[in-house]
């Protein structure tokens, strides 16, 4: 790491932050308010994309090349050798990207419905995917030699979406020590991976072959909070997004709620006073942080309010009353070769379930190493584009209901329950634009009739679906309010019923 801790060294005097209503603690940044700009759009697009697409096996595989026995592992020692020479510094520039066309790929996920729009800017495998100043392992020097960020931004803009980087580098240190070790068994035993070699000690790091086991490694060194701290505020200085993402809770102490606190002043001071910006981070509480705030279980900070939670691959069990977020994918986070991917009926159901309790849709497209989706993903896209075309109107800008649903019981809310969800022709999920009631059914009853019990006794002027010719037939029946739904469906995956009347709220 000499070359990289030297330069983090060297410009870590620059990394003052901008002075403005928020301070780094957490009082001051309970502050904060979700611009409605997030709580509109309801559906961002996100590209997984960097070196750990290249061998088309999934998430990652740069720690798990070192893991000996696992899958990863096996397929690394088969396609490129033993990890003790062919490790992942000669993955890294094998990621080309040659085939990538950021504005096409733009344009079909606008079409597709995404109102924003992310980019990872690192993953735990501590490549920046950006012009580092901070960071010698990164996409202009190697791999596509592009700027990897900068493009994708450009290619936002264009397309009036809001952008947004996720930053993955805090839990990177302990996360690559796995690359200090050795085979337990074989004619390999004993010998060391590459990860010990001091030539690549910048992208490995040093003093990790020990760090304590945990999301952010408790023996993390200060010198790579610094570091830390300089790549990430790089970053939002030189990209200025709308939104930032953390894997976790917020990295760090001191280093993140002050990188936090500059993310929040820029932002306002670039916006004429007005704070536009949105910060993700993952809530694990663990113990209260005296003065406010929570240690959380992966070794980070949060406070409710200081920002927008986000739920990895899950779902929250109920309207919340602050905007958060699910971040997902259609198959695995990198690119995997023969993977199952979800369904566009699969994608739309969790969207209107997300939507119908206060929250947005983060859905990642995996690229392939060349920068271009598969056939099925296209598929997915080119489908989703269909329904939101028709049916946007019940998603976008809208806002919960005083009922998310109704329909078979739900799961527990947070990480990793989507796959749990289960949900049928009697699922109904609702949203709320000025006087108007959405009801976005999950199926289609087999009898033609729709029975939404929560509007029992409830006066409705007139019922409509998108897609479909004139006003609906519709009874009010103790059981509840009764539609005929027209003869044939106008859509596939979920079936939407704009309700007008006397709805409550």
């Amino acid at each position: 790491m000499a070359a990289g801790a030297a330069a983090s060294s060297a410009l870590s005097a620059e990394g003052t932050v901008t002075k403005g209503p928020f301070t780094p603690d957490w009082p001051s940044l309970k502050r904060y308010r979700c611009p409605d700009w997030f709580r509109d759009a309801k559906l961002g697009i996100w590209s997984v994309w960097g070196p750990e697409c290249v061998p088309e096996q999934g998430d990652w595989y740069a720690r798990n090349l070192y893991i000996e026995g696992h899958a990863q592992y096996k397929h690394h020692l088969e396609t490129w050798g033993h990890p003790s020479k062919h490790g992942y510094k000669d993955i890294v520039p094998l990621w080309k990207g040659e085939n990538w066309d950021p504005q096409r790929l733009m344009r079909l996920y606008q079409q597709a419905g995404a109102r924003y729009f992310c980019v990872i800017a690192q993953h735990h495998d501590n490549i920046d995917c950006w012009n580092s100043r901070f960071h010698r392992w990164n996409s202009v020097n190697m791999g596509p030699k592009k700027d990897v960020v900068g493009l994708w931004r450009a290619a936002a803009a264009q397309r009036g979406l809001r952008f947004g980087v996720t930053e993955h580098l805090g839990a990177s240190w302990g996360w690559f020590g796995v690359s200090k070790g050795a085979d337990m068994l074989g004619s390999k035993a004993g010998v060391p991976y590459d990860g010990v070699n001091p030539d690549f000690a910048e992208l490995y790091h040093s003093g990790n072959e020990k760090a304590v086991e945990g999301w952010y490694a408790a023996n993390t060194p200060d010198a790579y909070k610094q570091e830390w701290f300089n790549r990430i505020k790089d970053l939002v200085d030189s990209y200025q997004p709308d939104l930032l993402y953390s894997d976790g809770s917020l990295p760090f102490g001191d280093y993140g709620r002050k990188l936090l606190a500059h993310f929040y002043n820029s932002d306002q001071s670039r916006h004429g006073g007005k704070l536009e910006a949105v910060y993700n981070c993952k809530f694990n509480p663990k113990s209260e942080i005296p003065g406010g705030g929570w240690y959380s279980k992966d070794g980070g900070e949060f406070a409710p309010g200081s920002c927008v939670e986000d739920l990895e691959r899950g779902v929250q069990d109920g309207i919340k009353a602050e905007p958060w977020q699910t971040d997902t994918c259609v198959g695995d986070w990198y690119y995997k070769r023969g993977i199952e991917y979800k369904t566009t009926t699969q994608v739309v159901r969790l969207l209107a379930d997300i939507v119908s309790k206060n929250g947005n849709l983060l859905l990642n497209f995996p690229l392939r190493s060349d920068g271009t989706l598969d056939a099925p993903q296209e598929k997915i896209a080119a489908e989703l584009a269909e329904w939101i075309h028709l049916n946007g109107e019940a998603i976008y800008g809208t806002r919960p209901w005083r009922v998310f649903g109704e329909g078979a019981p739900q799961m527990t809310g947070g990480h990793f329950n989507e796959d749990k969800q289960r949900y049928t022709a009697a699922d109904i999920r609702f949203t709320t634009r000025g006087r108007v009631l959405y009801a976005i059914a999950l199926g289609w009853p087999q009898s033609g009739n729709l029975t939404i019990r929560s509007l029992a006794g409830a006066t409705v002027s007139s019922v409509h679906m998108p897609g479909a010719s004139g006003a609906l037939t519709f009874t009010r029946e103790p059981g509840g309010l009764v539609v005929e739904l027209p003869p044939t469906r106008p859509c596939h995956h979920a079936h939407v019923l704009r309700i007008e009347g006397a709805i409550g709220n």
